[in-house]
């Protein structure tokens, strides 16, 4: 018996606009399911359609998958470059007799179909040409067709999908070159499987009915099929399609939004792809569990809730040093002022007390502002209610005691706690001016968190101003 062949598995776009959410899922089971088995990722760029194929197109897909991790293996490789082996396997199978010529024009195929409905019969086209003597062959523009076989049926073997039947005389005889000599999708698609060496084509079962019509190019040619993984597509909320009316399509989109990729990651594997409960998992965690046989049969839902949940618990749990790298990357992608040294080395400085419970980098970025924002602190409308006349008295009895303290948490927990009792009220009543003072905000990180990070001179500087 054979050794399996190594797993080499392979994403193919067509650059026609953004990587699509389900691209980016079919891209990430494929990365998955390849580095599982220390497999091969290849990428292939499906250009052969030039009236709709725009460089900028596959700059957006190779700016999405960076973004996303999604790392191939060896150069990208353009399907239009190889049109010409596409070109040689439809010779090929024309001098085996395998594929024939066809000189039926369009409105000879028109007529044939219009004819077929009529009498109520199968439109699917017949040529005439099939079997045709050569010699009888005319001096005219043809096409190259396959010949399909005509009785029997074919099995697409599909891991996620089951043993899927099709009957032979559902089968046209499918072009393979155009009249122009040029090669068809399906023939190229072919093509280029066999010679990168795939043996899994992992896609949307969107793609299942092609299976059945390729399979007609890897028998003549005698290649080894690979095996068939078609996956379900990802539906709205409201169980359609997913499309625009769902709202954003494309990987940047969310990159823009502020969720971490490794959120992003993790959800969609998740969709549509399961291993027991597990919801929230590591990277590591995905390559060592993914498989085929977790793929459901089903379209799956995408929820935007799922996606926050999973994006904050990501958020919370990243290195500090990576988050940071990660949203100077989303500041630039969505245009935005890029931090000062300051400021970042400040972000850095707060970053265990942000990133807790923000689901996005807008939310985290929103939590680091008392670090972020320069002297003198402009508190926002809500925050000015807090600081009326009695509690800029209280600020300013405040400032001395907060000289000569230790700065650490302990420290200044006791010394607020004791001058609140001296005020003849709580912790919680200094709070409000406390946080308008500190981050000009009624909403922030903890008082005392919010001090440590700053440090006693840029705290006290702080109190001043807002006593004044």
């Amino acid at each position: 018996m054979s050794e399996p062949r190594p797993v080499v598995t392979r994403f193919a776009p067509s650059p026609t606009g953004f990587l699509h959410i389900g691209g980016a899922r079919t891209a990430l089971f494929n990365w998955l399911f390849a580095r599982r088995h220390g497999g091969t990722f290849l990428l292939r760029i499906e250009d052969t359609d030039r009236a709709r194929s725009t460089p900028e197109a596959t700059d957006a897909i190779l700016d999405g998958m960076a973004w996303l991790g999604l790392d191939h293996d060896g150069d990208v490789i353009s399907q239009f470059d190889r049109a010409d082996r596409h070109a040689e396997v439809a010779h090929t199978l024309l001098a085996e007799g395998k594929a024939y010529k066809c000189f039926a024009t369009q409105d000879e195929i028109a007529a044939f179909r219009e004819a077929a409905r009529a009498e109520g019969k199968s439109t699917l086209y017949r040529s005439p040409w099939r079997d045709a003597d050569p010699d009888t062959h005319p001096d005219a523009p043809f096409v190259v067709r396959i010949k399909a076989p005509r009785d029997g049926e074919t099995v697409i073997r599909d891991a996620v999908q089951g043993d899927v039947t099709i009957r032979n005389d559902q089968l046209d005889d499918m072009v393979l070159l155009r009249a122009d000599g040029t090669p068809v999708y399906m023939l190229a698609v072919v093509v280029d499987d066999h010679d990168m060496g795939v043996t899994h084509v992992i896609r949307g079962d969107d793609h299942l009915n092609n299976a059945a019509r390729q399979m007609m190019i890897y028998d003549a040619m005698g290649w080894d099929v690979p095996v068939w993984v078609h996956i379900p597509l990802i539906h709205g909320p409201d169980g359609k399609k997913l499309s625009k009316r769902h709202g954003a399509l494309g990987a940047e989109e969310y990159q823009k939004m502020g969720y971490p990729a490794a959120g992003m990651r993790n959800y969609l594997a998740r969709l549509g792809w399961s291993h027991g409960d597990d919801e929230f998992f590591t990277d590591a965690q995905a390559r060592e569990w993914f498989d085929l046989d977790g793929i459901g049969k089903s379209p799956a839902r995408f929820d935007l809730k799922k996606l926050e949940n999973l994006s904050g618990q990501h958020i919370a749990q990243a290195d500090d040093a990576a988050l940071q790298q990660e949203i100077t990357a989303y500041l630039a992608a969505t245009g935005a002022t890029a931090l000062k040294q300051s400021q970042s080395d400040g972000l850095m400085a707060a970053m265990p007390h942000v990133k807790e419970r923000a689901k996005t980098f807008p939310e985290l970025l929103d939590k680091a502002h008392f670090i972020l924002t320069e002297r003198p602190v402009t508190p926002d409308e809500k925050a000015s209610k807090a600081l009326d006349l009695v509690s800029r008295g209280i600020l300013t009895q405040l400032t001395p005691q907060l000289q000569t303290v230790t700065w650490d948490r302990d420290s200044l927990e006791a010394v607020l706690n004791d001058f609140a009792a001296s005020q003849d009220t709580k912790f919680g009543k200094l709070a409000g001016p406390l946080r308008a003072a500190l981050a000009g905000r009624a909403v922030t990180p903890s008082v005392f968190d919010m001090m440590l990070v700053l440090g006693r001179k840029e705290t006290l500087a702080r109190l001043e101003d807002a006593a004044a």
